[in-house]
């Protein structure tokens, strides 16, 4: 009999689609052809000069030339303990915390230190395309807990309550969130965490989007809200977002010292330490203030608006306002089998391929975050190619049969 290839654990990894779909834009415009992406979340605007220098000069100190601590230099753990003290409030020890290439690291070895197989983890859907990979690959099985434009995208604590099990043991608590871009009030954040603490949960929080929202909305942080979850909190964060720094793969865990420690033994066979020059732009980053994301949540805020109210006027089109991250989720249920240019689309994939082919313009399907039927658009790009890519797809959707 012959062997797979390619192991069954890897074989079931799925592509990240965010990153697909943004490769075929990318693609198709290097062929040519004028395609307006709205796949990937990433800033268009340039990381801060004062960071790149501190890069550059880290580039020319020989201390850098060499390994360092796999779990990261100590001081740019300290001074992600210090901005996690600034930001949210939340005190940690510069040994509570470890810096990963990149967020997606973070959420790997998040899992894979705290599941054993079987042990499920409650994940609110949408929800962004690495957690159900990453929790797969730890052995973990994922227990979505649905939601819908009728409330935001927001998960209830009775919804929460109804998905858990003798197996539960980790809540993935994410706000704002990607891809819908809601975001939870202090109030809400406080009943889930109380809940999570009465039933002994782990809670894994992704705080990247932290310093996005708008409006009247506020980021608040469940372990400051919550302290009577104690040590069973790992937060996950990074510097991708906030300071326009999506490559250069900066991110970091941080949690109860155990949990940090085993982590990094993960880390020190399977990377060692992250670029010494990143880590010094991420240390420039953090230490720095937050005029930089100022400017860019006054653009994103902007953009936000307008994204809205264009696909709002779509026939068959309802999009919530989304109050943190950068990226709107509408509902395209309405458009689904109907005719464009001959064909019947049965599902919002089939519906983003006929777009992307016929209008030019890239967007991620539901499919990709759990809920099919709807559209993830991200608006962190050019004010004139948002107001160009959101017309097409209202100039091609509205010759719907």
């Amino acid at each position: 009999m012959t062997r797979p290839r390619i192991s069954a654990r890897i074989s079931a990894i799925s592509e990240s689609a965010t990153l697909a779909v943004d490769a075929k834009a990318k693609a198709m415009k290097a062929a040519g052809r004028p395609v307006i992406g709205f796949g990937a979340g990433e800033p268009d605007f340039a990381t801060p000069g004062y960071i790149v220098e501190a890069a550059a000069e880290a580039c020319r100190n020989p201390r850098f030339h060499k390994y360092t601590p796999a779990g990261g230099l100590p001081e740019l753990k300290q001074a992600i303990a210090d901005k996690t003290l600034r930001d949210s409030g939340y005190r940690v020890d510069a040994s509570q915390v470890l810096v990963t290439n990149g967020g997606k690291q973070a959420v790997y070895e998040a899992f894979a230190t705290l599941l054993d197989p079987g042990d499920e983890v409650l994940v609110v859907a949408p929800y962004w395309t690495t957690y159900p990979e990453a929790i797969k690959l730890a052995g973990g099985v994922q227990v979505d807990v649905v939601t819908d434009e009728t409330t935001g995208y927001l998960a209830s604590v009775e919804q929460l309550e109804a998905a858990r099990t003798d197996r539960t043991k980790v809540l993935l608590f994410v706000s704002p969130s990607n891809p819908t871009g809601a975001v939870y009030g202090p109030d809400e954040v406080a009943r889930i965490g109380r809940w999570a603490a009465e039933h002994d949960l782990w809670v894994v929080t992704d705080e990247i989007y932290e310093h996005l929202t708008y409006g009247d909305a506020t980021f608040a942080s469940i372990a400051t809200v919550v302290p009577e979850l104690g040590d069973r909190v790992v937060i996950l964060n990074g510097v991708a977002k906030t300071y326009a720094m999506t490559g250069w793969r900066v991110g970091w865990l941080i949690g109860p010292k155990d949990v940090v420690k085993a982590a990094a033994n993960l880390q020190s066979h399977a990377t060692s330490n992250v670029s010494n020059v990143a880590q010094i732009a991420a240390l420039a980053a953090v230490s720095g203030d937050l005029s930089a994301v100022a400017e860019m949540r006054e653009a994103f805020d902007r953009r936000r608006r307008t994204m809205v109210r264009m696909l709002n006027e779509i026939p068959g089109v309802l999009c919530p306002e989304p109050l943190g991250a950068f990226y709107a989720y509408p509902s395209v249920k309405g458009l689904l089998g109907r005719e464009f240019g001959g064909r019947r689309p049965a599902t919002s994939a089939e519906l983003a391929e006929i777009i992307l082919e016929e209008a030019e313009v890239a967007v991620v399907p539901g499919e990709a975050f759990g809920t099919p039927g709807y559209f993830r658009l991200s608006y962190a790009l050019g004010d004139d190619d948002l107001a160009e890519g959101v017309g097409r797809i209202a100039k091609f959707l509205g010759q719907a049969g």
